[in-house]
C-alpha cells in the first residue's frame, strides 16, 4: 500500500463529531495518539529496561497506526497529500544534510 491509497480509504472511517472547523478534531486526535506512543515507550523504558518485547511493538504498531490516520486526516483537510508531505520532509532533510545542519535547531536551518 502507498500513502495515496492509505490517505484515500482511510477516509471511509474518518467520521468524527463537529467541533467548529473540521481540522481540530483530527489534530487533536493526533496529539493524543503522539501521546500514547509516548507513554508506552516511557513506560518500556520505566519497568522493562527499555526491552521492547513482541507485545509491545504490536501495541506500538496499533498506537502508530492510529498517529497515521489522524495524520492522514490533518493532511486531508488542508488539501495536502500524505505522498505531499513524505517528500517536502525528505527534501527539507536533504537539504539540511547537504548544509551540513542536519542536527541543532530551528524550522528554518
Amino acid at each position: 500500500m502507498d500513502f495515496s491509497d492509505y490517505q484515500h480509504l482511510s477516509r471511509r472511517t474518518a467520521h468524527y463529531p463537529s467541533v467548529g472547523h473540521p481540522l481540530i478534531y483530527p489534530t487533536l486526535g493526533l496529539t493524543n495518539e503522539a501521546g500514547e506512543v509516548a507513554g508506552k515507550i516511557k513506560k518500556i523504558f520505566r519497568d522493562k529496561a527499555g526491552v521492547i518485547c513482541e507485545a509491545d511493538r504490536e501495541a506500538l504498531k496499533a498506537e502508530l497506526g492510529d498517529v497515521l490516520w489522524y495524520l492522514a486526516q490533518v493532511c486531508t483537510e488542508l488539501g495536502l497529500s500524505l505522498e505531499e508531505v513524505a517528500r517536502h520532509n525528505l527534501d527539507k532533510l536533504a537539504s539540511r544534510q547537504a548544509r551540513g545542519v542536519i542536527g541543532g535547531e530551528g524550522d528554518r536551518r
